[in-house]
């Protein structure tokens, strides 16, 4: 099976500012992305069909035998299974969601051409782990975790500890890849799973409780306090105190600080003190940014943090409000609270903000990506580009 995670336009819309810059099935959630969960279960690489801006980077490739799957949905074995059985030409819906389209032979090479798509037959699915806001990423990254650590872990041994001085519980639910380093940390996991993955490395005081996952090349700094259902994507440091958080990848938040019930995009930098407010002081409901109504919306949640998207910094002792999201490369700094809603390509903080120069946003994000060894190149250039083109009306608003 040729295997095509595509992007319904909705979905996509709600999970903006993290999905400027990257196809819906490219967001983390557990221990790996979607796209990455959908290639671990079907054993097939896979691609997909997203927006034109972003088709350069994330191609879409096709066969004689083309799968279409909506890029929100988590997999599961009982998923994998009425997956595998459509007939060419049906296709599964969870309600009115498109969940996955046998198309066979026919290539659809525009998101509104599958949407057009009659199929020859619909099934329902009964249950399904759909990523529909982005709220929905931390209020299942536990969960996701605990699925991911036993496909990832089936049937292979876990390095040791290999530190006298790091406590460990429940040692079972405990794995560890080649080439990591813990000293003298303590590692609980009788609440879920903790997966540690290659040449990443825990300092000494660090405090984890599971569900926890710490991705390739990250680092748990001196004294961290990861409270559980947190993942650290790879490439990574991290300090301080987080809970119920997704940090996609390539971000930092080196520091003391708290950050709770939170997603953080990837080449962020939390500064030294960063603050993020997750419950308001009358545990209301917290209300979000949300691009598709063009306005705050409702979460139902009484906790929610930060969102912020690809490329954004804080300076030190920069306090979030409860419920606040960053768009792209947006630089935040000084005294206050900064508004709730800081459009991309922002500069400054409570006392106002300007519009980041995108020669500068593209200079510091050559400089960044230069130190994980990762190319700013003309395609990373065009993407960040027509984000800024895309989102300047919102810093007149």
């Amino acid at each position: 099976m040729n295997i095509i995670l595509f992007d319904e336009p909705s979905i996509r819309q709600n999970l903006l500012p993290l999905t400027f810059t990257r196809p819906v099935a490219g967001i983390r959630v557990g221990i790996l992305t979607i796209a990455e969960k959908w290639s671990t279960y079907m054993g097939e690489a896979v691609s997909y069909l997203t927006q034109p801006y972003l088709q350069e980077k994330f191609k879409a490739l096709f066969g004689t035998h083309n799968l279409y799957i909506n890029g929100a949905v988590c997999p599961d074995e009982m998923l994998l299974r009425t997956v595998r059985e459509l007939k060419m030409g049906e296709a599964l819906y969870y309600g009115d969601t498109l969940v996955a389209l046998n198309g066979g032979n026919l290539e659809m090479h525009t998101i509104e051409e599958l949407a057009s798509h009659t199929a020859s037959r619909k099934q329902e699915c009964d249950n399904c782990t759909i990523i529909k806001d982005v709220w929905d990423i931390f209020l299942n990254n536990g969960q996701q975790i605990r699925s991911d650590f036993k496909v990832l872990t089936k049937d292979r041994q876990s390095q040791p500890v290999n530190d006298r001085h790091t406590m460990v519980y429940a040692e079972e639910n405990i794995f560890i890849e080649e080439g990591v380093k813990i000293r003298a940390a303590v590692l609980n996991a009788e609440n879920g799973p903790i997966y540690i993955g290659k040449d990443a490395q825990i300092h000494e005081g660090a405090v984890i409780r599971g569900p926890f996952a710490l991705c390739e090349g990250s680092n748990v700094n001196m004294g961290g306090k990861m409270r559980g259902d947190v993942t650290v994507g790879p490439f990574c440091k991290v300090g301080g105190e987080v809970s119920a958080s997704v940090i996609l990848g390539y971000s930092n938040k080196g520091h003391e600080g708290f950050l709770g019930n939170s997603v953080i995009g990837e080449w962020c930098n939390l500064g030294a003190d960063t603050n993020t407010s997750n419950l308001k002081n009358n545990y209301a409901e917290v209300k979000l940014w949300n691009y598709a109504k063009g306005g705050f919306k409702g979460t139902g949640q009484q906790f929610c943090g930060l969102i912020m998207g690809d490329h954004s910094k804080a300076g030190i002792n920069t306090m979030f409000n409860t419920g606040t999201v960053v768009g792209v490369s947006a630089n935040i700094f000084g005294a206050g609270f900064p508004r709730n809603f800081i459009p991309s390509f922002s500069w400054g903080g409570a006392a106002g903000f300007e519009t980041y120069q995108l020669s500068k946003a593209f200079e510091v994000a050559a400089k960044v990506m230069e130190r994980r060894n990762v190319p700013f190149n003309e395609m990373e250039r065009a993407i960040l580009y027509s984000i800024f083109e895309q989102t300047q009306h919102y810093a007149k608003n």
